[in-house]
């Protein structure tokens, strides 16, 4: 899900003047160098044993910026300066990770793209030899990820798209086309290698069906096969509809354990063997995880909610020894890890805080447990500490690198607020300038997360889903980040909240926060601006066809108009049970929430900018508003990211996003204060 190609950003249609871009452009820049600067930590391994973790950091120039190239580390947590590098060639840098124990804790599986760049290839590394020198253990050509060891460390296997140059997912650029259009259908599938083979005489079989698509899946404790998350056809448009299933080692039998109503994420089977667990929920993108925890048996029967009524979102999930159930989080917009036992019981919290717990790039608020369940490995941030590697028992963790030390934050303080909206308590969270000034009034903009179900949570802002907003605080602006309802974070009650109702109560939800920071901040009301991405930029483009509110707006990557949309986008299955019918069964639902039918009630400036290999939102539904607002005389710009897709990847487009997004906003927020 990430893009890797460097090109530069090329803007269309009333761009602003080069001066005031240019200005903008010092300011960003500084905050850009800052905030990029942050080492960062992708994937995080505690080896079975508890005694060493493995992690993947990134690799940055003489300057502090990244490469886009990582390094593994090894550490005794207990003596972590006495740290290690494997790679797979020495000397030499490479994008190394996906990392994987052996049951016997001292071998430690990885991808590495040292031998051919883009083309990862397994390695193994046995840290009980003397030298480090990693053993190759593949030769393919396609996309691989997700590395695991069966339960006897002699077979690892993982996940492999034959032949695909392209890194799957659905918000990562997609090819154009040209010529006789096809839906051209990769499958990934389990493959397995036999690591007790000798040096060059492993071979990598396929296990799962040709015709299936595999998301995720986890050992069976015997070894002796899969469960999975899968679902026949696309895999980035599949996801939504997969199905839990099983699968034999041998032969690669099939056999179908739940198709669920809603999407199902992070399978995980029990030591015992007889149940698998998934979180199951109203889950809007691939690799946004949130829902109710589900225990399905792998006899055959129905599945089982463990969290009814819960107010949380679980994101992930693990087993300890004893047969109880593991999870983290999202509570209120705070990280938490709970625990059930599944003979009997209420779920128990055991923790929680203002923070961000991860183990990888991938799976939000997660841990990575040792074999005993005593201890516990994870990258912890929070909007005052960037992120650091911390190991130990649950909540009484040690840190154990100081990468980031003396690095301070680049915006204002944060704090969690909440409000009331419809007889329901909303939470958000609130950025002040950073360099505040008592009785001085300041613009306010209201940044709204994608999904639709997903979660502003309390994090450093290496994702670019946080940094986009951050310069406005470093420039005195407040920035509100809310949770409406539709978000994670208050159970599947709430998340569910927006189901056939976008821009209907989430939008008030949005609106009522407004006024409680007027009320209650130094905010003044008449500069207000609005903007997000994704599900964040379709409610930017749909508030302003209903509210003159907002005095300017950034639409990123949003859409304008449901029916076309539905027509456009290659990952339609999301949609219906959010909407409960496709836009061919009932075009009037979509219809009466598309912008771009109530366009000629638009007064406020907006900004438009989309990736130009966008499959999850093309780029045509950020035409379609641009080329009315400019038709209708209201102020605005479309500004195109080549080579970029749903998500923006690349250093040079991050930066020119947010330094024109801090023009557009400066030059109709902060009009009051040049008069």
């Amino acid at each position: 899900m990430r893009s890797r190609t460097l090109r530069f950003l090329v803007s269309l249609a009333l761009l602003l003047p080069s001066a005031a871009v240019a200005a903008e452009g010092d300011s960003v820049d500084a905050f850009a160098d800052a905030l990029f600067s942050t080492r960062t930590f992708s994937q995080v391994a505690l080896a079975p044993d508890g005694a060493l973790v493995a992690w993947v950091e990134s690799l940055h120039d003489a300057a502090g910026q990244p490469t886009g190239k990582t390094a593994i580390y090894v550490a005794d947590p207990r003596a972590p300066q006495g740290r290690r590098r494997i790679s797979a060639k020495a000397g030499s840098d490479a994008d190394e990770g996906h990392l994987a124990w052996a049951p016997d804790s001292h071998r430690l599986a990885f991808l590495s793209d040292a031998a051919s760049p883009d083309q990862p290839q397994l390695y193994l590394a046995d840290l009980s030899a003397p030298s480090l020198s990693p053993r190759r253990l593949t030769d393919l050509t396609g996309f691989l990820a997700a590395p695991s060891f069966s339960p006897d460390g002699r077979t690892l296997a993982f996940l492999y798209i034959a032949g695909s140059a392209r890194v799957p997912g659905p918000t990562n650029p997609t090819a154009r086309d040209a010529g006789l259009v096809e839906e051209t259908i990769e499958e990934q599938r389990i493959a397995v290698v036999d690591v007790s083979a000798a040096a060059g005489a492993a071979a990598v079989r396929e296990i799962s069906p040709a015709d299936l698509y595999v998301y995720e899946y986890d050992w069976m404790p015997d070894g002796k096969g899969f469960a999975a998350i899968a679902a026949h056809g696309s895999g980035d448009n599949n996801w939504w509809v997969a199905r839990l299933y099983t699968i034999t080692a041998g032969s690669g039998t099939l056999r179908e354990l739940w198709k669920p109503d809603l999407q199902i994420a992070v399978p995980r089977v029990s030591p015992d063997g007889r149940t698998v667990a998934v979180i199951s929920g109203l889950m809007s993108d691939a690799g946004m995880t949130g829902g109710d925890v589900f225990a399905v048996p792998t006899a055959g029967g129905p599945a089982r909610n463990l969290t009814p009524g819960r107010a949380a979102s679980a994101t992930w999930l693990g087993w300890l020894p004893d047969g109880r159930l593991l999870w983290s989080e999202i509570a209120d917009g705070r990280a938490a890890v709970a625990r059930i036992n599944l003979s009997g019981g209420t779920a128990e919290r055991l923790w929680n805080g203002d923070e961000a717990l991860v183990v990888d790039d991938e799976t939000d608020l997660s841990l990575s447990l040792s074999r005993d369940g005593a201890s516990t490995a994870v990258v912890r941030s929070s909007f005052s500490q960037a992120p650091e590697l911390w190991v130990g028992p649950l909540g009484a963790w040690r840190r154990v690198t100081h990468e980031n030390d003396g690095r301070a934050p680049q915006w204002g303080r944060t704090e969690s607020v909440h409000w009331t909206s419809d007889g329901h308590s909303v939470q958000g969270w609130l950025f002040h300038p950073r360099n505040e000034v008592a009785g001085k009034k300041y613009p306010l903009v209201v940044w709204v997360h994608g999904g639709p179900s997903s979660a502003s949570t309390a994090r450093w802002p290496i994702e670019w889903t946080y940094a986009r907003a951050m310069p406005l605080s470093d420039q005195g602006y407040f920035v509100l980040y809310p949770n409406p309802r539709g978000s994670f974070g208050q159970g599947e009650d709430f998340t569910r909240g927006n189901v056939r109702d976008f821009g209907g109560g989430d939008l008030r939800d949005i609106l009522t926060g407004v006024d409680a920071m007027a009320k209650s901040q130094p905010v003044d009301p008449q500069r207000v601006g609005l903007g997000g991405w994704s599900y964040g930029g379709f409610i930017t483009m749909w508030a302003i066809t209903q509210t003159h509110r907002f005095k300017a707006a950034m639409a990123g990557a949003g859409i304008a108009n449901w029916l076309s949309y539905y027509g456009e986008n290659r990952i339609d299955t999301w949609m219906i049970p959010f909407f409960g019918a496709s836009v061919y069964d009932n075009p009037d639902l979509y219809e009466k929430i598309s912008p771009i039918h109530f366009v000629k009630q638009i007064k406020t400036p907006t900004l438009i900018m989309v990736g130009d290999s966008d499959a999850e939102v093309p780029s045509p539904q950020s035409y379609e508003l641009w080329h009315a607002l400019k038709t209708l005389g209201v102020p605005t710009q479309l500004v195109v990211l080549p080579g970029e897709g749903h998500a923006i990847h690349q250093p040079k487009n991050r930066r020119e996003l947010m330094r024109r997004m801090l023009a557009w906003f400066d030059r109709y927020l902060q009009e009051h204060d040049a008069r």
